[in-house]
């Protein structure tokens, strides 16, 4: 990948408001992937997630679980410091249209019935910010210089 490819990845013209998507679903994503990775906030850990995922027939359970863990970690802190947010936001993406497809349509739109409308939300964030880039206060803009304040 050559210099201009890369500052293109990274340009952005966003604006401020990337940096509140950003930062809140950075939080949540680091959250709920701690949870999967390293039983932090209750969570079941690497093993009880991956015996869940194969479960449910999201097969071999331990790799589906390191992707979607790390996935959600790890791109939640690409979103916080907003350093690759696009590549971030794409995983993400992905990792929403599974939960959403394989663990949650069944049950309907609605949350208080394990439904999809969370995940929904989250996946809405991370493709708005395919589009738009990390915005103001990130290191993609930083790096890029694509940004005036």
């Amino acid at each position: 990948m050559n210099n201009t490819t890369f500052n293109k990845l990274l340009a952005t013209h966003a604006g401020w408001g990337p940096l509140a998507l950003r930062l809140a679903a950075g939080i949540i994503f680091v959250a709920h992937g701690s949870q999967k990775l390293f039983g932090w906030f209750g969570g079941n850990g690497l093993e009880g997630t991956a015996g869940w995922m194969a479960s449910i027939g999201l097969e071999p359970g331990l790799a589906m679980a390191v992707l979607a863990g790390s996935a959600e970690f790890f791109g939640g802190l690409a979103l916080i410091i907003g350093l690759l947010v696009r590549p971030a936001a794409v995983a993400l993406a992905i990792t929403m249209l599974v939960a959403i497809f394989a663990v949650h349509w069944s049950n309907g739109l609605f949350m208080a019935n394990n439904g999809y409308e969370f995940a929904l939300s989250l996946f809405a964030i991370s493709v708005a910010l395919v589009f738009t880039g990390a915005g103001k206060a990130s290191l993609d803009d930083y790096i890029s210089g694509s940004n005036e304040i």
